[in-house]
């Protein structure tokens, strides 16, 4: 059977992109604060490696580094000046890869789709 380079190249295309869009396999789950403390210890976030009482210095380090709500996408924007980045992203609790989702505070059924249209 003689098989053109055309369908040769069609089909390595495709499991190129099979390849690229399969999820990749991590060893164990890290969560978000323990990625941080990777790159410079506790005081990556915290001042003096504490929390603070009412989280606006963590904020600020949150944003001295991924920048402002109202600099990122359509999603964040909303949420500038009413809350922080630990508000959604709990960083003690949730994994690296993980993101909120709308209704984990919006009880009306949104989604970053519904709201990006």
């Amino acid at each position: 059977m003689i098989v053109s380079n055309k369908l040769l190249s069609a089909l390595f295309g495709a499991a190129l992109a099979a390849l690229a869009l399969s999820p990749v396999a991590t060893a164990e789950p890290q969560e978000l604060a323990e990625m941080h403390v990777e790159m410079d210890g506790c005081e990556a976030c915290h001042e003096d490696g504490e929390p603070s009482a009412d989280g606006a210095f963590e904020f600020e380090q949150c944003q001295s580094c991924h920048g402002t709500l109202d600099e990122m996408d359509a999603v964040h924007q909303p949420h500038e000046g009413n809350l922080m980045c630990a508000d959604c992203h709990a960083p003690h609790d949730m994994n690296v890869g993980d993101k909120p989702t709308c209704d984990s505070c919006h009880d009306d059924g949104r989604t970053p789709e519904s709201i990006l249209k």
